[in-house]
């Protein structure tokens, strides 16, 4: 699982950098850019600055999962403190709770 976390973890972080331009705020200047090629750019820089939030999510996950794993708490619930299943681990080694705790508290919202 290691492995698999910090492979993902600097692949989130390439695509950080690779896409930092269409995050940069959008130019105005109406002589240079058409009003529909100011609107395309606001929206990719919008579609940009979205992906960017989920990507920054999944990196703390990662970072709080390997934090488990270094203090020895990886593979148990938060809430109630069982094992959480391996094939869910497999599934999203950034789970934090049993399949049991997840459905409740997905009941609850």
């Amino acid at each position: 699982m290691t492995k698999r976390l910090h492979d993902r973890r600097a692949e989130l972080q390439g695509l950080t950098a690779s896409s930092e331009d269409q995050r940069r705020p959008v130019e105005l200047d109406q002589t240079r850019v058409g009003r529909l090629s100011r609107m395309d750019a606001l929206q990719v820089q919008a579609m940009s600055l979205e992906t960017e939030r989920r990507r920054s999510i999944e990196l703390n996950r990662i970072e709080a999962a390997l934090d488990r794993i270094a203090e020895g708490d990886y593979g148990y619930c938060l809430l109630c403190g069982d094992d959480i299943a391996v094939k869910r681990l497999e599934f999203d080694p950034t789970a934090t709770t049993c399949i049991s705790c997840a459905r409740e508290t997905e009941h609850k919202n």
